[in-house]
């Protein structure tokens, strides 16, 4: 079973993507923000990571670079989300290692078809 953690500090996209992901057989770990990722990142490796950029305490910029300093974390797939549709916003994101961007609103079915490209299922 894939294991994906989804952090965002909207509770309804939470709730959606965890609904989603649980359904189509991945086991889904749920973070506010990016304090809690890290949490969850001193125990668990897993194959992918949801990743809003608006958050508090720390945003998905800073969660993204130092989730890619981590050695052990090299083969996990991070895509971010974000409102942030600005070209610019989705380079700095590309170029700080994040694995795809995708902006607000978004499909679910597309989000789901992608993670599923991205992980090789």
């Amino acid at each position: 079973m894939k294991r994906i953690i989804i952090a965002d500090d909207e509770h309804k996209i939470l709730m959606s993507l965890e609904y989603s992901f649980r359904k189509n057989g991945y086991e889904v770990f749920i973070a506010r923000d990016g304090t809690e990722v890290l949490e969850f990142l001193k125990t668990m490796v897993p194959d992918a990571i949801l990743l809003d950029i608006m958050m508090p305490n720390l945003d998905g910029y800073s969660t993204l670079e130092i989730i890619r300093q981590d050695e052990k974390l090299k083969e996990t797939k991070v895509i971010l989300l974000s409102a942030k549709n600005n070209p610019k916003d989705i380079e700095k994101g590309l170029e700080m290692g994040a694995d795809a961007y995708v902006t607000k609103p978004y499909s679910i079915r597309k989000l789901m078809q992608q993670m599923e490209e991205m992980l090789g299922e």
